[in-house]
């Protein structure tokens, strides 16, 4: 809210405008100076912090999905965690890709474009030598990786695509693939240098080895949900309610469910060695009398009580009462 001035405090500003205290022009130009926003042209914002926010919560979950399944596939401690969200030009973020690299072009169908998986090499090294027997802890050297060992973490990865379909459930259904594992950058130019990317940087530790691993999602990827990207779209609770058709095919659904229906005469509990020692003719005593209920059972769960017959040639069970809370004992 404008502060309002008394009459004495306008009297006296323009008793300083008059006598030249006062320059209007400075006025002017510090209200012109709040106004004015610097705006970088090489970095366009084109993501919305909400939009970013909601990919942030979407990437605690690779995180977390990652962490459980890297810990059992390398059979090692793993934390990841996320460290920074934000938007930068392609470029920025491609110019600081080390050689060699390991980025991982992955598609992300049905949306348009790839987006990037970088790992650092360091990490990778680890992984390999994990998965070869190693304990991961040695100092690697850094160079070209072999056929070998590419073929070893693009079985890894190509496990990974669930966990980032998971992930995303609850913005859009998708199909993700590897395309292919670059280890020179100049050779994953996904999108122009002056594309808005939306980079999630993450810490990820393996034993005692650190490293980084960014995720390079393109605008021209997700501009078609941009709008899903919400934080209110995200934690929305509210359901449309169900048609009557819906209700019906439901219905009708349930009713025709089979369950499985069982009758029971009686049960004992016996001692493995009686059990072991039981010969033809041998009788077993049972915890009901001659002339007690059967207990009808659907599913697990005693829900009738009746009398032993024959209909048509074929044993079948007159149901008497039905089970209430005084016979949950027989469950």
């Amino acid at each position: 809210m404008a502060e309002v001035l008394s009459q004495n405090e306008i009297d006296s500003l323009l008793k300083a405008l008059s006598s030249g205290e006062v320059d209007v022009q400075e006025i002017k130009e510090v209200e012109d100076a709040k106004k004015v926003k610097v705006y970088d042209f090489k970095n366009p914002q084109k993501i919305a912090k909400d939009q970013l926010r909601t990919l942030e919560i979407i990437h605690e979950n690779v995180a977390r999905l990652f962490q459980t399944f890297l810990s059992g596939y390398l059979r090692a401690p793993v934390t990841i965690s996320i460290l920074t969200v934000d938007q930068f030009a392609y470029s920025e973020f491609s110019n600081a890709i080390s050689n060699p690299a390991f980025l991982n072009i992955i598609d992300f169908q049905p949306l348009n474009g790839q987006i990037l998986m970088d790992i650092s090499t360091n990490t990778v090294y680890s992984i390999i030598d994990r998965l070869l027997g190693g304990d991961g802890i040695e100092d690697q050297d850094v160079g070209t990786f072999t056929e070998i060992e590419l073929s070893l973490v693009k079985g890894m990865m190509e496990r990974v695509m669930p966990i980032m379909r998971e992930a995303w459930a609850n913005v859009i259904d998708l199909d993700p693939h590897l395309d292919k594992i670059e280890t020179n950058p100049q050779f994953a130019q996904i999108v122009p240098p002056n594309e808005t990317i939306a980079l999630i940087t993450m810490s990820i530790e393996i034993g005692s080895t650190e490293g980084m691993l960014n995720i390079c999602i393109p605008h021209l990827v997700i501009e078609s949900i941009l709008d899903r990207l919400s934080t209110k779209y995200w934690f929305s609770t509210e359901q449309s309610e169900l048609s009557n058709d819906e209700l019906l095919a439901i219905k009708n659904r349930m009713l025709n469910t089979s369950v499985p229906v069982r009758v029971e005469l009686g049960s004992t509990t016996l001692k493995i060695n009686d059990v072991l020692s039981l010969q033809r003719g041998d009788v077993i005593k049972l915890d009901v009398n001659t002339d007690g209920d059967a207990r009808m059972k659907v599913g697990s769960h005693v829900k009738f009580f009746g009398s032993i017959g024959t209909m048509r040639n074929k044993m079948a069970i007159k149901i008497k009462r039905v089970a209430k809370g005084g016979d949950e004992q027989y469950g």
